[in-house]
């Protein structure tokens, strides 16, 4: 599966379908190419909630540049907001807003898009569910559900100790 194009979801479930239509309506990866942005999450694995947000990770050494570029394209949107800060040791920009149904949010960091660790959990995250049954699948969302965060119910259901963002990285299949 090429998670780097979301040409994917067009033949997705129904929230799968809307989101690449929300994401098109917004020229989203085409305004932001520059910045490598994948889609990552939930939403692209099957297992979300009504509530999940469309989480897009993007590339970005120029934080003053990128915040400037996320301000010009989408500050109208519906809740916007934006900070600086510092996530996992590195220098991080996040833009929130609504855009139709989804909770749109937008992470950039100076590391490529494929070595972040919301990509990489996502990636993982995938061959587990391609290598267990729809049960697995089933309990992952009910403990989802249950407000269990995706890293935490994976490493729940294998059995992972310790921090789950880190032990699911680890985790071979």
């Amino acid at each position: 599966m090429d998670f780097t194009n979301i040409a994917y979801l067009r033949a997705g479930n129904d929230r799968q379908q809307r989101a690449y239509a929300e994401l098109m309506k917004l020229s989203l990866f085409e305004n932001l190419q520059d910045y490598n942005p994948i889609l990552t999450g939930t939403i692209p694995i099957g297992i979300d909630l009504p509530k999940s947000d469309l989480d897009i990770i993007c590339e970005s050494s120029d934080h003053i540049g990128f915040t400037k570029t996320l301000k010009s394209l989408y500050s109208n949107k519906d809740s916007f907001e934006i900070q600086t800060g510092n996530w996992n040791e590195l220098k991080s920009t996040i833009a929130i807003f609504q855009s139709g149904k989804f909770k749109i949010e937008i992470f950039g960091q100076d590391c490529p898009t494929e070595n972040q660790d919301a990509y990489k959990h996502m990636i993982i995250e995938h061959k587990i569910l391609n290598s267990e049954d729809d049960r697995f699948r089933a309990e992952i969302i009910r403990l989802k559900q249950e407000g269990l965060k995706t890293e935490p119910a994976f490493a729940k259901l294998l059995g992972l100790t310790g921090n789950p963002y880190k032990e699911l990285l680890k985790f071979e299949i």
